[in-house]
């Protein structure tokens, strides 16, 4: 769709929300962006794994605020801008909010192996060296549980993220759709 810095740096202008709205317009003439829409965006077809599904899938309902199964132009310019140029504690609370699948304000081993389970299969695609799924929530548990409850709070989550790399590396699920954007925003413009 519209092309956007990737920089921290700089100003959004009316006019780069302009061409925002107007490539939206043009890609979405119903004025919103459905599911169907959102994976052709990041490149996700058929032909994509089962892994990629899941995960457009889960990224696309975080951006649905509403929960009404589309995206308005005013959710996608948020998930534009926090993916692009959120700062890094806007993104940990994302994907806090991903991992938090049923919405209680806290991880549990369930929640977190979901997601874990869909990241790691993603990754064997190019690195088949990466962890296991049960050796990777184990140390995300022992990382960020502080209090021992078998729950990770969001200022547990954020904490052991902003305090050890690998687990920031975990936990951080904003790379993909950076890429992906920036990736469809070259091919677009």
């Amino acid at each position: 769709m519209g092309q956007v810095e990737a920089t921290t740096d700089k100003e959004v202008t009316l006019q780069n929300i302009q061409e925002l709205y107007r490539k939206f317009t043009n890609e979405c003439p119903s004025g919103n962006l459905h599911l169907h829409e959102f994976k052709k965006i990041f490149g996700v077809s058929s032909k994509s794994t089962e892994e990629e599904l899941a995960f457009i899938e889960l990224v696309f309902n975080s951006f649905d605020i509403n929960k009404d199964g589309k995206l308005d132009f005013m959710e996608y310019v948020a998930a534009v801008n926090l993916v692009l140029r959120g700062k890094l504690i806007d993104k940990l609370k994302w994907s806090f909010k991903i991992y938090d699948n049923d919405g209680n304000g806290s991880l549990n081993n369930q929640e977190v192996r979901r997601v874990v389970k869909i990241i790691t299969k993603i990754k064997k695609h190019s690195d088949p060296t990466v962890d296991n799924v049960d050796n990777i929530c184990d140390r995300i548990f022992q990382l960020t549980d502080k209090n021992k409850d078998s729950q990770i709070s969001l200022e547990e989550f954020i904490e052991g993220a902003e305090k050890d790399p690998w687990l920031m590396e975990q936990l951080r699920l904003d790379f993909a759709p950076k890429d992906w954007f920036i990736k469809n925003q070259e091919k677009k413009s």
